[in-house]
């Protein structure tokens, strides 16, 4: 059931059969449908999510009801709301599936308990925390650096395997264009 989940943890460090099962006993499965949410704006986000299969988008709707895509997480990528989660006040985002979806959900308790009993996982989280801080400051600076082509072919360098999984009125929002624009570069190509 959390096979997938459980390979990924392995291949980026050492684990025991007894960590494997202490890890496995916290773990929840959550299969969505396509446009099921997994969190609703105003609900508080207290999970660790591991996508194992599918696709999900986090995202925000403005006052005037425009969605502003954050993030796009597949197959052996994590989602959620950090800042819910680390505060435990109510989301400012929602998370819906782009797909079907299997998502491993572990609470923030069961998680730290895992990060205090298993070193090899609390260094691999803090590794991937700061990778993902790395990856926000890049896409920070795209965002108020880089023309409209540039920000689509950076988009294909660093998410290949979504273009064609995604709908182009998805793309142009996580680029923060507007979907004539992303149309008009994807023809100069």
């Amino acid at each position: 059931m959390f096979d997938v989940f459980i390979n990924y943890l392995k291949s980026k460090f050492i684990l025991t059969d007894e960590q494997v099962t202490l890890i496995q006993s916290v773990c929840h499965l959550k299969k969505l449908r396509k446009r099921q949410y997994l969190l609703q704006e105003g609900d508080v986000w207290r999970f660790n999510a591991f996508v194992q299969k599918g696709l999900v988008r986090t995202y925000r709707v403005d006052d005037k009801g425009l969605e502003h895509i954050i993030q796009f997480s597949s197959e052996n990528w994590w989602a959620g709301d950090r800042y819910s989660y680390l505060s435990e006040t109510p989301a400012r985002c929602n998370i819906d599936a782009i797909e079907e979806s299997e998502i491993v959900l572990i609470t923030k308790a069961d998680y730290d308990m895992l990060l205090e009993t298993i070193p090899a996982l609390n260094t691999f989280a803090r590794m991937l925390l700061e990778r993902t801080f790395v990856a926000a400051q890049n896409r920070i600076h795209a965002d108020i650096s880089f023309t409209a082509e540039e920000k689509y072919h950076e988009f294909l360098k660093t998410h290949p395997t979504l273009i064609n999984r995604v709908p182009q009125h998805m793309i142009a929002s996580y680029l923060g264009l507007k979907p004539e624009t992303l149309s008009r570069v994807r023809t100069k190509k």
